[in-house]
């Protein structure tokens, strides 16, 4: 179990980076939709912010997967200067598009009054890529401090840029530009790239230009089909706000922004799941790549499966039980008519989480195009019901697009997964800790149907969620032991 204990104890760094850099971020949604009077604002920056992943996508080209897949076992110097000259070459093939085409691109995402916010978005990319494999190469050491100093300091250095341009500037009319708000978000996120990368110049300074070919195509070969996954996972993640835009029968272009700033602001709070699934995945991707060879990796991979899914129902249930309480994050009240949505968005991401944890079967065996497909039906599911609903349910059809893409990834994964690679999970248990998640939830939303008192309502909840880990920590008390036992 030492080899779980260090994947928990790097995904705790990794987790409280994740933490806090969420929660400090997460502190600008009360504070955006506050200031952002008009719904439509938040509707505009969501809608960019949504298409940055994708140029993501297209400028790490799943290089840093794949420099995992290469870096644990060949010559981890040769496998970073290629991969990262790779990456700087293709990201300044596409700023130099998004330079170009900025005008087409912003009519596109509906924001054709601001085509500058296109060439803004390049630069957040660009800076952005030039960190990756600086911090990738800090997980493939195990360095999880450094990483969360860096990536919390990043986001200080937002929040402070945030703040400056949208409370402090506007007091100064001769400098302050009306109507740029998402203009200046880009502008702090800048920002935010350029002191990451500061405080990545160790890093940044040992590169040399220095590619090899033989070994940058084997690479590739590696990655082309993790970017079909990657396109397919912003589809998933990102493109229902997109799609929004479009399809929403809200009456008006600024009507339709208004619906994905709800739709956006509420998604926010299922941040403890999300958080989870990211410090999971920053620890556990180097991880399994290091524990393929051991003797045990099937029996290790399985427990981190049980651990994992055990978080998230706790996480699930510290959202939806104490929801009047986290909906004060938003500050706009016309928005909490979109909280509807926040327990299928937690389920769902549920399941994201446990598709990721049940990926590694296609990245050990080799098989990166199944993940593609995998990817591209869950693509298929979203672009289909988003278009046949959303006309007439708006974001609860994005809701639920979500819910049952993820859910099919996660099935479909595990079957074809379990035939090329067998791990013995515990399925029946783990679905059983989701499926009483799920009761103790809906006891929840009977009590709050018949009792309007505050107070016994907090107390009954908590006494559901205090009597979940009990009785999780009941059931697991061999693991728990097993897992916390100091070596003799």
């Amino acid at each position: 179990m030492s080899s779980i204990k260090k994947l928990a104890g790097q995904t705790m760094w990794y987790g409280l980076s994740s933490i806090a850099a969420r929660f400090i971020n997460y502190l600008l949604t009360p504070y955006l939709t506050y200031k952002f009077a008009q719904a439509s604002i938040y509707g505009e920056m969501s809608i960019v912010y949504s298409f940055i992943p994708f140029l993501n996508v297209i400028v790490t080209h799943g290089m840093e997967t794949a420099y995992f897949r290469f870096g644990s076992k060949e010559n981890e110097e040769k496998i970073y200067h290629t991969s990262s000259i790779s990456m700087i070459t293709i990201t300044f093939i596409v700023i130099t598009c998004l330079l170009i085409w900025s005008g087409p691109i912003a009519s596109l995402l509906q924001i054709e009054l601001h085509p500058e916010y296109i060439k803004l978005i390049g630069w957040v990319v660009a800076l952005d890529a030039l960190t990756t494999i600086p911090f990738s190469r800090l997980r493939l050491a195990g360095r999880p401090k450094r990483f969360a100093f860096i990536k919390v300091g990043g986001i200080f250095v937002n929040i402070l840029a945030t703040y400056f341009f949208i409370s402090i500037l506007p007091n100064h009319a001769s400098l302050y530009k009306p109507g740029y708000e998402v203009g200046y978000i880009l502008i702090a996120n800048i920002i935010q790239n350029v002191f990451v990368l500061i405080l990545l110049q160790k890093e940044i300074r040992s590169l040399r230009f220095n590619i090899d070919f033989v070994l940058w195509k084997q690479m590739m070969i590696y990655a082309l089909p993790l970017i079909l996954v990657g396109f397919g996972g912003m589809i998933n993640e990102t493109m229902d706000r997109i799609m929004l835009g479009w399809w929403a029968n809200g009456g008006s272009p600024e009507a339709n922004k208004a619906l994905v700033g709800t739709y956006s602001a509420c998604y926010k709070l299922a941040i403890l799941i999300t958080i989870s699934i990211q410090a999971f995945r920053m620890g556990a991707e180097p991880f399994f790549f290091k524990q393929a060879q051991s003797d045990n990796a099937q029996r290790t991979y399985a427990r981190v499966m049980k651990f994992f899914v055990i978080t998230l129902c706790i996480m699930f249930l510290g959202v939806v039980l104490y929801l009047d309480i986290w909906k004060e994050f938003i500050r706009n009240p016309k928005m909490y008519e979109g909280l509807k949505v926040v327990p299928i968005l937690l389920i769902a991401n549920m399941f994201l989480g446990v598709y990721y944890n049940l990926s590694i079967w296609y990245k050990l065996s080799n098989k990166t195009m199944a993940g593609a497909w995998i990817t591209l039906l869950g693509a298929a599911i979203t672009i289909l019901i988003n278009f046949l609903f959303i006309p007439h349910f708006g974001y609860m059809a994005s809701a639920w697009a979500t819910f049952f893409c993820y859910g099919s990834m996660m099935v479909v994964s595990y079957k074809w997964g379990q035939k090329i690679y067998f791990i013995p999970y515990a399925t029946k248990k783990l679905i059983a800790y989701f499926v009483i998640a799920l009761l103790l939830y809906s006891f929840n939303l009977l009590i709050l149907w018949i009792s309007d008192n505050k107070a016994f309502n907090y107390l009954f909840a908590s006494i559901l969620f205090i009597g979940f880990m009990v009785f999780v920590s009941k059931i697991e008390r061999k693991e728990f032991n097993t897992l916390f036992q100091k070596k003799a």
